[in-house]
């Protein structure tokens, strides 16, 4: 099974819904039979790397409201992700682009690190209010992660590097319809939209996992066993004529 998985490090939603995919994972039997890929997507590829403004100023410009309805918004947001082991610093978190981090990402799947750097990420940006935009910080994220720190520097001062990769997601994103995140592939057929509560990804997961097993197995229409009509790898025994016949 595969689970392709659109998100951004910014996006409170996604940490949720990445923490509630692992929880049922946890306790799906056929974990080990599952194949996650994370795959970019860019709430806001206008978004300054540092500004001045507060995630409260930044939040309340983009979506035309007051700082005192978006840490209103941000409550129901903390309970959800601390009902689940999440911890959200609003207060000191730092609005940033994301463009750099994504690209890090990409350089971090060829290593075998994506999944682990992805965590380390929104960990960064949610929990410790750490600018995911910012070379330098990055850099150092990436070292915590077990990359060389001088390495990912140089991709990450390298505007070409692993954009295409990054681009490449986005315009398929864009070809599934895909407009918020997170949003998740399954086996290239089914598809779960949002943060949805852990219940609804365990009970996906075996659903899916029953419907395509179901698939795979083969329907006998022989009219006998036909052990006397095969040839195997040590065996090809003719039967005899029976002259009465």
């Amino acid at each position: 099974m595969k689970i392709e998985i659109w998100s951004d490090f910014v996006c409170p939603f996604c940490y949720i819904g990445k923490r509630r995919l692992e929880i049922a994972l946890d306790q799906f039997p056929h974990k080990d039979q599952v194949d996650i890929e994370y795959k970019s997507f860019e709430l806001d590829p206008e978004a300054p790397t540092h500004t001045d403004q507060s995630i409260y100023e930044a939040l309340a410009a983009k979506f035309g409201t007051s700082e005192a309805q978006v840490k209103q918004m941000n409550k129901g947001l903390i309970q959800q992700a601390a009902e689940i082991g999440l911890t959200y610093h609003y207060d000191n978190m730092k609005p940033t682009n994301t463009f750099y981090a994504h690209r890090l990402a990409k350089y971090a799947k060829t290593l075998g690190k994506e999944a682990i750097l992805t965590e380390k990420l929104l960990y960064g940006y949610f929990t410790d209010s750490r600018n995911v935009g910012d070379i330098d910080t990055l850099s150092e994220i990436a070292e915590d992660t077990g990359i060389d720190k001088m390495k990912a520097l140089r991709v990450l001062k390298d505007d070409n590097a692993y954009a295409e990769e990054v681009r490449q997601d986005e315009n398929q994103a864009r070809q599934l319809g895909i407009s918020g995140v997170p949003y998740f592939v399954i086996n290239q057929k089914y598809v779960i939209s949002g943060a949805q509560p852990q219940s609804t990804f365990s009970s996906a997961l075996q659903k899916i996992w029953e419907e395509e097993k179901a698939k795979t197995e083969f329907q006998d229409l022989s009219a006998s066993s036909g052990e006397d009509t095969v040839c195997t790898d040590t065996d090809c025994i003719v039967p005899p004529i029976n002259n009465n016949d």
